[in-house]
Order: structure tokens, then C-alpha cells, then sequence
């Protein structure tokens, strides 16, 4: 996951930005507390997005008052207290942080320095957490010979990372899952790998590196993509996408209020995939550097 999960800010409520920005300081402190401080590095939004919304499902209040910490020990500010699902949401993320850069290793795009940092949190998570860590690890598995077939379909290229982020949420939901949660969590995750790759086509397209764009349409460039009548065909492919999250939530009981979630869900990542498609990356300024996780820390 890499920071494209996002609000829509000039819309975004002071109050909810004031809960997200302390539930992201509550992930840290859960990834710190389960996997160790260097983990925290890996520390992404996309994390703080899956638990701000599945505490609102599971009707899983936090408790966020002033407290310090390593980055913040001189002045303090508002902080979620960690929890079950918390923790379990910071393990998530160290395990996908240690096998982003295994893959790159075996890529030969180096990563073994900054893979150390995740070593000691995933042996913890593995031995804590052994579930968490299978969901990740097999499908991850199932993505990679998926891009090894250099398979031209968007749907099963992008079905193992969605497949990997519902199947967590199931398990972190437990009995609050429904059938709703999975396919709005499962839509979630495939938005993700497919704003990632086009996001990455000119990138993959110099290298000749596997992108389910290019092998789908095989364009010279994402502006000629989109620019041509099969540019229909790829925002065909996300409005799918958004109109199964606007279902699903319909459908979906929240405990607590739903402005921030709806923020991210309704406006954040529509707003981010039209940034990508006019090709300023996910931030709406620039092309986003993924080589690190914690690229967008703040």
C-alpha cells in the first residue's frame, strides 16, 4: 500500500481531521508496541484509513487524549490509545513493508537495507499474528504468478491484493463482517494495485516491467491511453469500482459518524484517480516516489 488512500482536505470537517490525524499517531504507537520502534518507519495513511473504518463497523470506540512520544516528545498532541485492532492493523503493516521489500530484492531493485528495519517486526507478527501473516504471504504469492503470466485482464491481475485486504478485514471484523464489508473492503484493495499501475505505466512501459495497462492496451504512453477510445474502457474500470463502495456502504451499519470515512471513500479516492489520470501522481502536484512505504509520513 502506498499513501494513495486519501481525503478529499478542502472538504474535510476539522473534527475528522483531528480523529485522523490521531488515529494515525494510535497506528504508530500499535505497530511500536507489536513489531518494535524501527517498524514505524513503514507507517503509511492507507493503515490509518482501515482503522479508522473498521473501529466505526465494529463499534470499537477510541479513546484519544494528549500524549508524547519519540517524534513528538516535546510537544504533545492528541493520540488514539492502542488496541486489539490496532495492533493488528500495525502488524498488517509491518508484514507488507517486509515483503515489499523482499519482492524488491528478488527483483533486483536492492531493498536489503531497508528490509532490516521490518526483520525483528515480522518475526513478532509471525509468531503473534500467523494468520495476518498468511493472508499476506499467499496472496502476495498468488499476485506475483499472476504478473509472471503477464495476464491482460485488470480484474484477475488486481484480485489478489483485493482478495488480501477483505480477507484481513474479515478476520479483523470477526463477527461484524458481512457480505457487505467484504466487497466494499475488496473493491478498496483493487483500486489500490490498479491506481498504483497506472500511476506506474511509463515507469513499467521504459522498463519493460509488467503493468496489467500495458498488457491489456499496450499504449505507448498513459496519456495516449487515456487520450484514446480505449482511455473509456480504464474509467469505465474505477467507476465500477466506485459505484461497489457506494453500494456496500449503503448496506453497511456504522456505530460512530461516518463523515471522515465517507471523505476517503466518496470524494478522497475519486479525486486521487483523477489526479493520476492527468498524470500528477497521487498527490495532485507531482509523480509520488514509492520507494520507500513511509514516503508519505507526515
Amino acid at each position: 500500500m502506498f499513501g494513495y488512500v486519501r481525503t478529499d482536505a478542502p472538504y474535510l470537517y476539522i473534527k475528522d481531521d483531528t480523529l485522523y490525524r490521531a488515529m494515525y499517531c494510535g497506528v504508530c504507537k500499535g505497530i511500536a508496541e507489536v513489531c518494535g520502534h524501527s517498524a514505524r518507519i513503514g507507517l503509511s495513511y492507507d493503515l490509518t484509513f482501515l482503522s479508522v473504518i473498521l473501529h466505526n463497523i465494529a463499534g470499537q470506540d477510541v479513546r484519544i487524549e494528549k500524549q508524547h512520544c519519540l517524534t513528538h516528545c516535546i510537544r504533545s498532541r492528541q493520540m488514539a490509545n492502542v488496541d486489539e485492532l490496532t495492533r493488528q492493523i500495525g502488524a498488517l503493516n509491518t508484514v507488507l513493508a517486509y515483503y515489499k521489500y523482499t519482492d524488491d530484492i528478488e527483483d533486483g531493485d536492492g531493498g536489503r537495507g531497508k528490509r532490516l528495519f521490518f526483520k525483528k517486526g515480522f518475526r513478532r507478527v509471525k509468531k503473534r499474528y500467523p494468520e495476518i501473516e498468511r493472508i499476506v504471504r499467499e496472496n502476495l504469492a498468488e499476485q506475483s504468478k499472476r504478473e509472471k503470466e503477464r495476464t491482460e485482464s485488470l480484474d484477475l491481475a488486481a484480485d489478489a491484493t483485493a482478495n488480501m485486504i477483505a480477507a484481513f478485514c474479515d478476520l479483523a471484523l470477526a463477527d461484524k463482517a458481512t457480505e457487505h464489508t467484504h466487497t466494499l473492503f475488496y473493491a478498496v484493495g483493487k483500486w489500490i494495485y490498479l491506481i498504483d499501475a497506472l500511476d506506474d505505466y511509463d515507469k513499467d512501459k521504459k522498463k519493460g516491467a509488467y503493468n496489467p495497462f500495458i498488457a491489456a492496451y499496450g499504449a505507448p504512453s498513459r496519456e495516449k491511453l487515456l487520450g484514446s477510445a480505449l482511455g473509456e474502457e480504464v474509467r469505465y474500470a474505477f467507476h465500477a469500482l466506485f459505484f461497489d463502495m457506494r453500494e456496500s456502504l449503503s448496506q453497511i451499519r456504522f456505530h460512530f459518524n461516518r463523515d471522515l470515512s465517507d471523505n476517503i471513500l466518496l470524494r478522497g479516492l475519486p479525486k486521487t484517480t483523477e489526479s493520476v489520470m492527468k498524470g500528477l501522481g497521487c498527490d495532485g502536484r507531482c509523480k509520488k516516489d514509492k520507494s520507500s512505504l513511509s514516503a508519505d509520513n507526515k
